[in-house]
């Protein structure tokens, strides 16, 4: 199997049909064999439900259904270990990036990246419509600032982007690692590419924004929490490999 697509879902049943189906009609079109993978974060609605039913519908469609809550992070990291394709990417339940996009991402695989990451941030990226600009100053260059400053990571502009791919070969050797549930998870997962050697590439994507989703306060000290800690973590020598 080339492709495994993991999309990780908290109460999505009114977003979720409309994603995996536009997935779906466009892998099918491929030479190549996929999976999709949605893994269920212990939502409160009928996301569960309602990817049961898709299955019928859609042969190469895999839920993973947990109880609980797990955080972006943790159901991320299952769906990652737990699918089977040559190369694994995770995407954003919202479709805010098409599958398509991923036909981008084959050269730089091909050219021995083992990372291949969606970028809002870099040239040739298109948000429409663009982010508002307070959003912009506030979530993305502050948090890109103080991110670079605690972590480093100073090559790369948009960790954040909900669209990443790795090689199967990558994709165990990170993620076996990776601890963060929460919403540093991306800053985490490409920390731990490169401290095991992996090269990361950066490519521009088309983002369709999504200006009714909220962020509020507490989700920025989240972010900025866990960045301290995973700092923290990894100056204690708490990940496996070289300090």
């Amino acid at each position: 199997m080339k492709l495994s697509v993991i999309f990780p879902a908290y109460n999505e049943e009114k977003r979720i049909p409309k994603t995996v189906r536009l997935t779906s009609e466009y892998l099918k079109k491929q030479s190549y064999d996929y999976e999709i993978l949605v893994v269920n974060d212990g939502s409160k609605d009928r996301t569960a439900e309602v990817v049961k039913k898709l299955e019928a519908e859609i042969p190469n469609l895999r839920l993973i259904d947990n109880e609980k809550n797990k955080g972006k992070g943790g159901v991320v990291r299952q769906g990652m270990l737990e699918a089977k394709g040559e190369y694994r990417l995770f995407s954003d339940s919202d479709n805010s990036t098409s599958i398509d996009q991923v036909e981008k991402m084959w050269p730089f695989f091909e050219q021995g990246f083992a990372a291949v990451i969606g970028s809002r941030d870099v040239k040739g990226a298109v948000l429409n419509p663009p982010q508002p600009w307070i959003r912009k100053v506030i979530l993305g260059d502050s948090f890109k600032l103080i991110r670079k400053f605690i972590i480093g990571l100073w090559n790369i502009q948009d960790t954040q982007c909900g669209f990443k791919g790795f090689t199967a070969k990558a994709t165990e050797d990170i993620f076996s690692k990776a601890k963060i549930d929460g919403f540093v998870f991306d800053v985490e997962c490409l920390v731990l590419a490169k401290r095991l050697g992996y090269k990361i590439k950066e490519m521009p994507v088309i983002w369709v924004n999504d200006l009714e989703s909220k962020v509020k306060l507490k989700h920025i000290i989240r972010m900025f929490t866990g960045m301290i800690k995973l700092r923290k973590d990894l100056i204690l020598g708490k990940y496996n490999g070289k300090k």
